[in-house]
């Protein structure tokens, strides 16, 4: 069987999955309805709902496991409540404490730096918060990890919440010009 691979702008507001059996999630967005991706596909790793950007999907799960084993970067841009202080990025490249399956998992290093120029992200679907609620930054973090919800419980730990937050790179796989809810064929997601 010859395996395909894919990459998908998520948009806000869509479950990284294809279906669900629970009740509370039968009138949520799916992967599924952005294309018609072929039988047995996969997501490689997760977005949570609110969460946008680059997703991987493979009808390999050999390569899925390869990826989502921690050998890989994924980079995302975070804009975080507030003007980001060095003291706080530093803290995030060491590795904060934060809560992980009911216990404290004090995340690995990562390098966490504050863009100098915005990210040119098409607008998302439900609105941030204006200028008038005070500053905001941008922020680039690169994790080898991906515990659920991680990024956002880091910058809550340093006392800046996540209020958007888009993943721009797996590896050397990135959204290129992908439009928000687009979808390319790649032909070998472990480069």
């Amino acid at each position: 069987m010859e395996h395909r691979h894919f990459k998908l702008f998520k948009p806000y507001g869509y479950l990284s999955q294809f279906q669900t059996n629970a009740k509370h999630e039968r009138h949520k967005k799916f992967l599924g309805e952005l294309y018609d991706f072929p039988e047995g596909t996969m997501a490689i790793g997760r977005l949570d709902k609110d969460s946008e950007g680059l997703l991987l999907l493979t009808t390999n799960g050999k390569v899925s496991h390869d990826i989502t084993s921690g050998k890989t970067d994924k980079e995302y841009y975070v804009q975080v409540d507030g003007d980001i202080t060095k003291d706080a990025l530093e803290q995030l490249q060491q590795g904060v404490a934060i809560s992980h399956q009911s216990q404290i998992y004090t995340t690995k290093p990562c390098k966490a730096f504050k863009l100098d120029k915005l990210p040119d992200f098409p607008e998302r679907a439900k609105k941030i918060r204006d200028e008038r609620h005070g500053k905001t930054s941008w922020l680039s973090i690169t994790l080898h990890e991906g515990k659920f919800r991680q990024v956002r419980k880091m910058t809550a730990q340093v006392g800046f919440p996540t209020l958007r937050l888009v993943r721009v790179r797996i590896g050397t796989i990135t959204l290129d010009d992908l439009e928000m809810g687009g979808v390319n064929e790649v032909f070998n997601p472990l480069l």
